[in-house]
């Protein structure tokens, strides 16, 4: 060991010697990361620690820069079930979408150009239209999510006075967002009316008074209240504004624009059913039941949604070319007589176990010999949820492969399968790792086996 341990440490521009030439990462991001990683080795030094060799010091801060490389983002093989898997990026989006996309997008567009009439148009042109039809709305407008939506119209119609809301729809969903605490940041102040489980017609009756700017009923999304229940309908709801000149905002959580008891599934109340309830204003989320890009719709009333727009706010949480040309494009999966054929979302939601029995068999059936027996490996019949709050109470009937390998831990597999080159995200119970079929694409199975393949 020499007298100055600090001077076998690699300096910063023999890391940068030893990346490849065409690794995809600003030089300046490529300092800071080698440093982070050196400094390390440094304490090490200065504590008299420092074991590693110059060679394994290199070798170890390049690895860790590569973890880094860019893009970050990958494809992954989505084996926990959950098709809106708010981790994995919730509605998968088809690959036909994203090749029209990138030949619509390359270079400029029209975004906010009337091309006949050669005068700004306005960005919202592109959809909001097409979503006000498939809501059975007077118009429509998109934000980037539902929490600005919910946000901006709160704050639109109703800032400076109380909005009306029973005790049992106070939902908190993932990521820490609040009902209660998007009414407070609206600027419009929360009246509590009846209980966690019983809210009857008169309690919304006797809070409305003076200050009341809204009455809000919010969709529980992701629980439900069971047993000795009370709840006021939306018709109810509706009822009871036009008797004050109140508006009646639904925030849907979710938002479904067919019906998924057709295909076998829990009921859930679709936007045009809302809408026909006389509601005033609607919102919901464009990146999990409809199936497509993170978006936040709203949809109502002309004059009302002519208001939210005209907020000042909206030009913070507007869209931009990009995710308006995908929601369009998805939008358009709606216009067919089985959108489920044209809407990855809905397709992975409705197939049925028999299908997914038989991808399964046919993985199995491909794999090398031996590997089944290699890797404990057999098909299984599974439960699993839509995730990000939809269809919160139900559970969906799907096959998934079972791992029970003699010569490995079930973590380490995970491991093995989220960190290899083709990433596989699976889930861990009873010291077994599973792949569930219900969201992996019918386009990745030969990966999928190409993966299982190489472990």
């Amino acid at each position: 060991m020499p007298k100055n341990p600090l001077k076998t440490i690699p300096s910063v521009s023999e890391i940068l010697a030893g990346l490849p030439a065409d690794i995809n990462l600003p030089q300046a991001y490529s300092v800071r990361l080698i440093n982070q990683y050196l400094d390390e080795f440094r304490s090490q030094a200065r504590r008299g620690k420092l074991s590693a060799t110059r060679r394994d010091m290199i070798n170890a801060t390049v690895a860790y820069v590569m973890d880094y490389h860019i893009p970050r983002i990958k494809n992954i093989i989505n084996g926990t079930g959950i098709i809106l898997h708010t981790g994995l990026g919730r509605a998968p989006i088809s690959g036909k979408h994203l090749e029209r996309l990138s030949r619509r997008l390359s270079g400029y567009v029209n975004l906010e150009y009337d091309l006949p009439a050669n005068q700004r148009g306005e960005r919202n042109d592109h959809v909001g239209p097409v979503l006000a039809a498939l809501a059975g709305a007077e118009a429509g407008l998109v934000v980037n999510n539902n929490a600005a939506a919910v946000w901006l119209t709160l704050n639109t119609l109703a800032a400076g006075q109380e909005i009306i809301i029973s005790r049992g729809q106070q939902v908190e969903i993932g990521g820490s967002f609040r009902i209660p605490d998007v009414i407070d940041k609206s600027q419009a102040v929360m009246r509590e009316v009846g209980t966690t489980n019983r809210t009857h017609l008169r309690d919304y009756r006797e809070a409305i008074g003076d200050k009341t700017g809204a009455i809000l009923w919010a969709h529980t999304s992701n629980y439900r209240i069971a047993g000795f229940t009370a709840a006021v309908s939306l018709a109810e709801l509706v009822s009871l504004g036009a008797e004050f000149n109140l508006p009646v905002i639904a925030d849907l959580g979710s938002g479904a624009l067919i019906d998924f008891a057709d295909y076998g599934l829990p009921h859930e109340l679709t936007v045009a059913q809302v809408m026909e309830q006389g509601v005033d204003v609607a919102t919901f989320s464009g990146d999990k039941l409809l199936g497509g890009p993170q978006s936040g719709l709203i949809v109502g009333q002309s004059r009302l949604i002519r208001r939210i727009h005209q907020n000042p706010v909206y030009r913070a949480v507007r869209c931009d070319k990009l995710i308006i040309s995908l929601l369009e494009d998805v939008l358009g999966t709606y216009g067919n007589e089985e959108p489920v054929s044209t809407n990855l979302t809905l397709e992975l939601l409705t197939t049925g176990r028999e299908i997914l029995r038989s991808r399964g068999e046919d993985i199995l059936a491909a794999l090398p010999a031996g590997k089944q027996e290699e890797l404990g490996l057999v098909l299984v019949e599974s439960e699993v949820e839509a995730g990000s709050g939809s269809l919160p109470t139900a559970t969906i009937p799907s096959i998934a492969l079972r791992f029970k390998p003699p010569s490995i831990s079930a973590t380490r597999l995970a491991r093995t399968f989220r960190t290899g080159s083709d990433p596989v995200v699976g889930y861990l119970r009873d010291q077994q790792f599973f792949i569930d079929l219900k969201a992996v694409l019918p386009t990745q199975i030969t990966r999928l086996v190409a993966a299982i393949s190489a472990i």
